[in-house]
């Protein structure tokens, strides 16, 4: 395929994905709108985003926004920091506050994502729910990657306290979970043990849709800031958000039993972090229109993706099936030439710390690991699967498909 008819398919895609992208634009307004008054009904002003040192206490503009995310996420509190170094920091930290030694947890999504195994004990490493004695049970998806609630109940033992869920593929062939979808998961259940804690990991679907799990029935949600909330700036950080017993008890995790969330210095982070979120819907609607055309242009070359480009979006990933291993390479090597940053690199397979498998990345990015930004990564096994997310702007999606679309062609 020639520049031209790259430039002609990409065109014809823009014209067939409008009733998606108005789709997308309307959630966009709406969480523009409720990031918007919970920033109003909090009075915020120029000197909440001044910082603290040292211990950070008595920091008003961390506090003031800790309270904007609980009400942005429908939660009773949130922890906010900087000192979250990740997504899976994060959960780490909401399933150390939501279990204790001899407690046993669900995993309702099937295996948890890679870097969550070594967090349990799946694979054995130093501080691990293991050492707790933390028992769990994995209950695998159905076989069209729906929720199999039946078995979930059948997990469930007198000493079951958590029940986790992944919303977003990772890496996998399975959908991520709409808010419909977990809504009617988390009534049955409720019904069935009240007192069960539900946890969510929320990475990749913040602002995708209208509402966030916390707003039907999630007890914790966990995320990372350098994805969807983070609106493209933060350069580091993560939040926990739910009910505040579970909020106060990850914050003793990170900082120390009777201190949790009163320290936390946040030096000159809280600024971007403020207009991070402000950002978070806008961004979040230009990755999901580049995914949607992305999706839609591989379809017409014969690629089979997932979600196809006019199924509703739970998450930002796309997943795109590749033929073998080279055309994997190919394919990210193709998405990291497209970058701002780094583009004359050479994406190679390499281990990384808390996966298996070896894992090739493609991410020009401006800040290190951020998947708001247009990126592509995959692990090194079959089925060969470049898993596609972000892109702080539209038109930066679309210049790049332009590029890969060539590139593909010339395998």
């Amino acid at each position: 395929m020639d520049s031209q008819q790259a430039e002609r398919l990409l065109e014809s895609a823009e014209v067939e994905i409008q009733p998606v992208v108005r789709r997308i634009a309307d959630i966009a307004l709406s969480n523009q709108k409720k990031v918007l008054e919970a920033f109003w009904h909090e009075r915020v002003t120029a000197t909440d985003m001044n910082g603290s040192t040292g211990y950070g206490l008595d920091d008003s503009g961390r506090d003031k926004l800790e309270q904007i995310y609980a009400q942005v996420f429908g939660g009773e509190a949130a922890l906010v920091r900087p000192q979250i170094v990740s997504g899976t920091h994060a959960i780490r930290l909401g399933l150390f506050g939501a279990l204790r030694p001899g407690n046993h947890m669900v995993f309702a999504t099937g295996a948890p994502y890679d870097t969550l195994e070594s967090v349990v004990g799946i694979r054995p490493a130093p501080g691990s729910l293991a050492e707790w004695g933390v028992t769990y049970t994995i209950v695998d998806l159905k076989e069209d990657g729906s929720l199999d609630i039946g078995r979930i109940l059948e997990a469930m033992e007198p000493q079951t306290t958590v029940v986790m869920f992944q919303r977003s593929r990772g890496y996998s062939a399975r959908p991520a979970l709409g808010i419909e979808t977990l809504r009617q998961a988390f009534a049955h259940i409720h019904s069935a043990k009240s007192d069960v804690r539900l946890l969510v990991d929320n990475c990749y679907g913040e602002f995708v849709e209208n509402q966030e799990p916390t707003d039907v029935g999630a007890d914790l949600l966990m995320g990372s800031l350098i994805k969807n909330p983070g609106g493209g700036i933060c350069t580091t950080g993560g939040y926990v958000v739910g009910r505040k017993d579970l909020v106060d008890s990850a914050a003793a995790c990170l900082t120390a039993p009777g201190v949790g969330r009163e320290a936390g210095p946040t030096h000159d982070f809280l600024r971007s972090l403020y207009q991070g979120l402000y950002l978070a819907p806008h961004v979040v609607k230009q990755a999901l229109m580049g995914s949607v055309l992305a999706a839609n242009a591989f379809q017409r070359c014969g690629l089979t993706c997932s979600p196809s480009w006019e199924a509703p979006r739970a998450d930002l990933i796309l997943a795109v099936d590749l033929p073998g291993r080279e055309e994997l390479l190919q394919f990210c090597r193709a998405v990291q030439s497209s970058a701002p940053v780094d583009a004359f690199v050479t994406p190679e397979p390499a281990p990384m710390a808390g996966y298996a498998n070896e894992v090739v990345m493609a991410a020009g990015t401006f800040v290190q690991g951020a998947s708001l930004e247009l990126s592509a990564d995959a692990p090194l096994r079959p089925p060969y699967t470049a898993f596609l997310q972000g892109g702080l702007t539209y038109e930066h999606v679309r210049i790049a498909l332009h590029r890969i679309l060539q590139e593909l062609h010339r395998l």
